[in-house]
């Protein structure tokens, strides 16, 4: 069966039975490592997260964080975010490269949005709706950069404030970014060289979820025509048709974020296979994290058991659960710190926890936010 997967990108099941006490444990010691570490502005970077530029967006800086701690009941963080987008107007994240303010996961549009939620400053929310409407006519096409953040960023204000001029944004988005899908389903990405991703972070999976969040999708006939399968097991390549040396199976590509995004609305067998493949792979040996960590990959199990009423699926996003508890323990411990960033550490994890205590199964930042 490893040929839908690679052994060396995963590790095996360790950790302790599940325990509400010891979840609830590990989230307050990484709520208060976070509080704790936050200088005043931001926060220390992590060797593993690349060369650090002092990131202030939604996926790895200042306002991510803000948003997982408000998530899980810690305040007073409006300021440190209005701080984080002053100093992305002086000089935007990733460098003129990867710089684009309409980003939800990377630029002034994430920002913006976590700033209003924390302050509900009129102004801010002018200003997001410029940003939202600017992903009307550009071709990133995917979530982290494109139409799709921006839809969701859209949905967000509208669950938040009620107000109908997000009603008409949102729709006025999805028709264009409807519009704009090629005839085989999918969409093409012009910005990162004319490439037509299946996963969430940058292709079909995370454009389609930002869609089922308000409207009827039908996305059975892509996830069948394009999946890998063995059995009862099933795996996504990044790319139609990619090199099975690049398969993953993690949030962002692969079988685990799909079926955590789209597993109430794809077909159930399907979405068993994926999530079957998940749990045999095992934990990721990258991290524990959300993007490409362990607990990103449990979000598939909580869509399952969604889905299936199964507690087998709930009892298998426990044991990953304690398995990212031991590696966030483990990791701190060697660094004397923790990973300060929502998409890539610690926080991310603790928010797994809390939705497995309270029953959420949504992932973070994703909604449906009404």
């Amino acid at each position: 069966m490893a040929e839908l997967w690679r052994p060396s990108e995963h590790e095996p099941l360790a950790g302790a039975e599940w325990s509400e006490e010891a979840a609830e444990q590990a989230i307050a010691a990484i709520v208060a490592d976070a509080e704790a570490a936050f200088d005043g502005e931001r926060w220390p970077f992590h060797p593993a997260d690349g060369e650090d530029d002092a990131s202030n967006g939604l996926y790895l800086g200042v306002a991510g964080m803000a948003w997982a701690l408000h998530e899980l009941g810690s305040t007073g963080w409006g300021d440190a975010v209005l701080g984080a987008l002053e100093r992305y107007l002086r000089e935007p994240d990733g460098g003129e490269q990867w710089a684009y303010a309409p980003s939800y996961l990377f630029g002034e549009c994430g920002i913006t949005l976590v700033a209003y939620r924390l302050t509900e400053d009129a102004g801010l929310a002018d200003r997001l709706e410029e940003l939202v409407l600017a992903n009307l006519e550009e071709e990133w096409r995917e979530l982290c950069w494109g139409a799709a953040g921006s839809l969701l960023a859209a949905e967000a204000m509208l669950g938040w404030t009620g107000e109908q001029r997000w009603e008409a944004a949102w729709n006025a988005l999805a028709d264009e970014f409807e519009a704009a899908c090629d005839a085989d389903g999918l969409w093409t990405q012009h910005r990162l060289g004319d490439v037509r991703y299946l996963g969430v972070a940058h292709g079909f999976a995370g454009n389609v979820r930002a869609l089922a969040n308000r409207r009827p999708v039908d996305v059975d006939d892509v996830l069948a025509r394009h999946a890998l399968r063995d059995g009862a097991l099933a795996n996504w390549p990044s790319l139609p048709g990619a090199d099975p040396e690049q398969l993953r199976v993690q949030w962002c590509h692969g079988a685990a974020g799909i079926v955590a995004v789209l597993g109430h609305v794809m077909d159930e067998e399907l979405a068993l296979a994926g999530g079957e493949l998940t749990w045999r792979a095992g934990p990721l040996a990258k991290g524990s994290s959300l993007c490409h960590g362990t607990a990103g990959n449990g979000y598939a199990f909580l869509a399952l058991h969604r889905r299936t009423g199964d507690e087998l699926w709930r009892d298998r996003a426990r044991a990953f659960a304690m398995h990212a508890i031991g590696r966030v323990e483990r990791e701190r411990e060697k660094l004397g710190r923790g990973r300060y960033s929502f998409f890539t550490g610690d926080l991310g994890v603790a928010l797994f926890l809390h939705h497995l205590l309270d029953g959420d199964h949504r992932f973070p930042t994703l909604g449906p936010f009404a």
